[in-house]
C-alpha cells in the first residue's frame, strides 16, 4: 500500500473519532481497479522485430578441463587451483563450499 509521507499526521485521538463511513470511503478510494500483472508473462508475449529464432542452433565451444583447474565435488563448478580448499574422501572441495 502506498503511503504519502508528506501528508500531515493525525493524533491517536483523531484517528479514534473517525466514523465507519469515513473509513469505508477512504478504503475504497485507495483501492485500485487494476490487477497486478506478472512481468514475465507479459514479456513472453513480446516479439523482437525481425527475430525469427525458430531454426536457430546454439554453438558453444567446450574447452576441456585445464591442468590448473579442478571440479568441486559439492557444487560441481570448475575452479582454478587457487580456489582449492582441501579434499574430503579424496574428492576436491572449493573454498566456497567449505
Amino acid at each position: 500500500m502506498a503511503t504519502d509521507y508528506d501528508a500531515p499526521r493525525r493524533d491517536e485521538a483523531e484517528i479514534g473519532e473517525d466514523s465507519l463511513e469515513e473509513l469505508k470511503a477512504r478504503r475504497t478510494d485507495s483501492q485500485s481497479g487494476s490487477v497486478d500483472v506478472d512481468e514475465a508473462e507479459v514479456a513472453e508475449s513480446f516479439e523482437l522485430p525481425g527475430a525469427d529464432l525458430t531454426d536457430e542452433e546454439l554453438s558453444v565451444k567446450v574447452v576441456p578441463l585445464q591442468a590448473d583447474e579442478f571440479t568441486c565435488s559439492r557444487c560441481f563448478l570448475v575452479h582454478h587451483r587457487s580456489q582449492l580448499a582441501g579434499e574430503k574422501n579424496g574428492l576436491p572441495i572449493c573454498r566456497e563450499c567449505i
